[in-house]
């Protein structure tokens, strides 16, 4: 055979080594109708509910109605790039994304494509958006504390590892504040994190991944953003794919803390894409099943039996009201599929009461079993307290006569007050809020002004790390000391103190000498 004849023959045995005649009887599809975010696409009919679409100019999609002669299809990544007319296929998988330990510390989208400047995930992990949540027989009970490190939720609204706990509140009020210093306490190997960000501008992301790198949180967490200049169908994808980051750390037997925030923005991206698929509208015109489509969600938060493993993932999800009602149809949906909820009270916020959390309309309904022993003891009845404080201070105002009993009252409920304000990103240790709340009930502080109160409590602390350690050692594991341990405790007192006031008069000098 001559050497013209033999590369030819090469030629063609190389071409059709490479030839998959599979593709070429492969079922195809064509997008007959597209625009805002939805396509309607003729001509597959096996495809199945959510499969992953394929398009030939490379966007994404998935099936979202199945009709007798058509799909409704919501598109992904790319969905500018659709046109009718244009062929697209079912790729016979449900869309996933890259998840584990690599994932930490990076900004991606809901299918897992970088938002940041790193390299693309190794993707050797994968887990679907869509997954189950677990069967009753396969959770355990919620009973194990997840530390916030914020002592108005520790103390009063106890949250456990497997909770969904709803940060509710009207807008700008310091739900997305509360939610990082959650994310801010939890410590790398212990929790992991996860924040979702829904249809929010670009620079609020670029801002909450400065903000954990400054705190140093942002090596333990990954971030799950769908832009507001994004389509909703990523932005309906948004929460889905960061509930499955987060139980890629749970069935490796971890636990996990995901934050949706919020999922306002998930309903009416929800609702926006059932309304251009043509579905019947029912109240405020959110289709009929978004109480369906919150709880599917939500109830993947769970702690998982020891026989799987043990893991959690804790879910705190974030919903915005107008002018405190919380009796609107999105809120009352999700505060009764939830365990309870942190309120943030717009008249605290505006009276500088940070965090502005209403703890007498807040609730866990897990209650005091996710608080260790040694913390159950120390905030039992503080709501109560709190709730007969606010109505005595009511009734001061009007300028009635106050007995000494009532005055005492009032005294120690503006040092509760007092210790409850925190600053953020300043996480408080068990032993420091189990000495601020016995301080009070005890009567340690005396006379001291409610803004020296927290400046005495870690001088409190400080003293009793040096001088007893084995009484601070057990409060932050949690425990009850050996009777007696509150008189040693009140001994230190007068230290605690005299550091204040030698404190209080070096600033003061300082003051002068700057005047």
């Amino acid at each position: 055979m001559s050497e013209p004849s033999s590369s030819i023959e090469e030629t063609v045995i190389s071409a059709t080594g490479s030839l998959r005649l599979a593709d070429a009887i492969k079922p195809r599809g064509v997008v007959r109708r597209v625009g805002d975010g939805v396509a309607i696409v003729a001509g597959l009919q096996d495809v199945r509910y959510e499969e992953l679409l394929e398009f030939d100019s490379g966007a994404f999609g998935i099936a979202f109605d199945l009709r007798t002669d058509e799909l409704g299809v919501i598109l992904l990544a790319g969905a500018s790039l659709v046109h009718e007319g244009e062929g697209v296929i079912g790729l016979q998988r449900l869309p996933d994304l890259p998840v584990g330990d690599e994932a930490l510390g990076r900004i991606l989208d809901p299918l897992g494509t970088p938002l940041d400047e790193g390299p693309p995930l190794s993707g050797t992990s994968r887990l679907p958006l869509f997954r189950a949540a677990p069967e009753i027989i396969q959770r355990k009970s919620v009973e194990q504390t997840l530390w916030t490190g914020v002592m108005a939720v520790d103390a009063a609204i106890p949250i456990g590892r497997g909770q969904r706990e709803l940060i509710i509140g009207d807008r700008n009020v310091g739900k997305t504040s509360l939610a990082i210093d959650f994310i801010a306490a939890q410590r790398p190997g212990d929790v992991a994190c996860v924040y979702v960000l829904i249809g929010q501008p670009m620079s609020r992301v670029r801002a909450l991944r400065d903000t954990l790198e400054r705190v140093g949180a942002l090596s333990n967490t990954v971030i799950i953003a769908a832009y507001a200049s994004d389509s909703p169908g990523l932005q309906y994808l948004a929460p889905l794919a960061g509930a499955s980051m987060a139980e890629s750390f749970r069935d490796a037997g971890g636990h996990a803390a995901i934050v949706y925030d919020d999922l306002t923005k998930y309903a009416d991206a929800y609702r926006e894409l059932a309304l251009l698929l043509d579905r019947p509208p029912g109240r405020e015109a959110y289709p009929g099943d978004i109480f369906y489509v919150h709880a599917e969600l939500l109830e993947r938060a769970a702690a998982l039996s020891n026989d799987l493993g043990g893991g959690s993932v804790t879910a705190f999800p974030l919903v915005e009201t107008t002018d405190g009602d919380i009796s609107s149809y999105i809120p009352t949906n999700l505060i009764s599929i939830t365990d309870g909820q942190i309120y943030l009270d717009t008249g605290r916020f505006e009276r500088d009461f940070r965090p502005a959390i209403d703890i007498g309309r807040s609730v866990s309904r897990i209650g005091a079993v996710a608080q260790s022993h040694a913390m159950r003891k120390a905030s039992k009845n503080l709501k109560i307290h709190l709730s007969r404080f606010e109505a005595l201070e009511k009734l001061s105002r009007v300028g009635l006569d106050i007995d000494l009993a009532t005055q005492a009252t009032l005294r120690d409920g503006t040092l509760l007050r007092a210790i409850l304000r925190q600053q953020r990103f300043s996480p408080r240790d068990v032993t420091s809020q189990v000495l601020a709340l016995t301080s009070v009930t005890e009567h340690w502080l005396g006379d001291l002004p409610p803004a020296k109160a927290w400046i005495a409590i870690e001088a409190l602390a400080g003293v009793a790390r040096n001088q007893l350690p084995e009484i601070a050692t057990l409060l932050d594991a949690g425990q009850i000391p050996d009777n007696g341990w509150k008189e040693s405790l009140a001994d230190l007192v007068p230290q605690a103190l005299a550091r204040v006031t030698i404190d209080s008069h070096r600033e003061a000098s300082h003051a002068k000498v700057a005047a």
